[in-house]
């Protein structure tokens, strides 16, 4: 199926540690994308809290057909996002929300449930 027809998984409830997503149940980090999601494992890119998402934790939600991307920084705004990674979504053209963690699951569940191509990285502490 094509991101346009596929809508994203809504994100059922956030507390600390804690995420519920459609379709893909309870974890504490998560990728979601058109279609889908998984857990978000920050060792498979050496993702830290700094310098922050990395240009590598995006391509899977690019090459997945995502027209907006929602970063989470957590809880306490503790993830930062490297510019790097702010640099590579300008030039794709990529509508891109930073957010503590709570602000980001509203504005990926907004665009979701109006089927916009949309896709986040939400980490749910600190």
């Amino acid at each position: 199926m094509s991101s346009e027809t596929t809508r994203s998984p809504l994100v059922l409830s956030i507390s600390w540690g804690r995420m519920d997503v459609e379709d893909l149940g309870v974890g504490k980090d998560f990728t979601l994308y058109p279609g889908g999601g998984h857990p978000w494992d920050w060792s498979e890119t050496g993702t830290r809290h700094s310098p922050g998402v990395q240009p590598d934790d995006i391509q899977e939600l690019l090459s997945r057909g995502a027209k907006t991307v929602v970063l989470s920084r957590g809880m306490q705004l503790r993830l930062q996002v490297d510019p790097r990674t702010l640099t590579l979504l300008k030039e794709r053209g990529v509508t891109v929300h930073v957010a503590e963690t709570t602000e980001a699951v509203q504005i990926y569940n907004v665009l979701a449930t109006a089927g916009a191509a949309v896709a986040g990285l939400f980490h749910s502490t600190c």
